[in-house]
């Protein structure tokens, strides 16, 4: 099974003091071994990734809790706001994740009332891992 067959991963990316910050996130294959996932341009995760591209991804659950017997690989992201990798990330987060994208839209609103704009899935982040030993 491919890492990018698991339902959530926990993504850890690092703030510019090192600091690593893990956060689970929804997965989607990609061409050429990559993989891929959306957030918001004002997320943590985006802000991040534009200061580091260095990245380690694991499966887990939906809380971010790894799963046994798994290892994090490592990786670099590149961010993308448009064009074909955008649309295939797009396309394949809505029908891998189906009627939980427009629920977790809905919370993304409520988590946000009172705090000004804040995008959803407006950013993409293709991921490039680096091989295994």
């Amino acid at each position: 099974m491919s890492v990018s067959d698991e339902k959530y991963v926990l993504t850890t990316t690092y703030r510019k003091s090192g600091v690593p910050v893990a956060t689970p996130t929804w997965i989607v294959p990609l061409d050429d071994s990559r993989i891929g996932f959306w957030t918001s341009s004002r997320s943590g995760k985006a802000k991040r990734l534009g200061n580091n591209p260095r990245l380690t991804i694991q499966p887990s659950d939906a809380r971010g809790r790894v799963r046994a017997g798994t290892v994090a690989l490592a990786g670099s992201a590149q961010l993308v706001s448009s064009g074909a990798e955008f649309d295939a990330i797009t396309q394949r987060v809505r029908a891998k994740y189906g009627i939980m994208v427009p629920i977790s839209k809905v919370f993304n609103t409520l988590g946000h009332i009172g705090k000004g704009s804040f995008p959803y899935a407006d950013r993409c982040i293709v991921i490039t891992l680096e091989p295994t030993p």
